[in-house]
C-alpha cells in the first residue's frame, strides 16, 4: 500500500505543473490540457483521502468532478475551435474578442 505523504506529493507535482501551463503557455489546447491537470490532481487527492478514511465519499465526488471535467472540454473545444476558425490562431495572446 502506497502512504498518503508520498500520494499528496505526487499530486502536488501534478497541480503545480498544471498551474505552470496554465500561466506559461499561450496555446488554447495546452491551456486546457493542463486544467485537465489540475483536475486529476485534485481527483488522486480525493481519492487517497478516501482510502485514508476508509469512506467511498470522496471517490463518489471524484466521479462528480470527472463528469464535470468532461463537459469543461467538450465546451472548451468548442470554444478554441470558433476561435481558429474566426482569427485563424488559437494563441490566447491574440483573442481580444471580449473588448469592444
Amino acid at each position: 500500500m502506497i502512504r498518503l505523504p508520498l500520494v499528496l506529493f505526487f499530486s502536488a507535482v501534478l497541480f503545480s505543473t498544471g498551474v505552470y501551463g496554465v500561466l506559461a503557455r499561450r496555446n488554447g489546447v495546452l491551456v486546457l490540457m493542463s486544467i485537465e491537470l489540475m483536475l486529476n490532481a485534485v481527483n488522486v487527492n480525493l481519492v487517497a483521502f478516501s482510502q485514508y478514511v476508509r469512506d467511498i465519499g470522496g471517490q463518489v465526488f471524484a466521479l462528480f468532478v470527472i463528469a464535470v471535467a468532461a463537459a469543461e472540454v467538450g465546451i472548451g473545444l468548442a470554444i478554441v475551435i470558433l476561435i481558429f476558425r474566426n482569427r485563424e490562431s488559437i494563441n490566447v495572446d491574440e483573442v481580444s474578442l471580449l473588448k469592444w
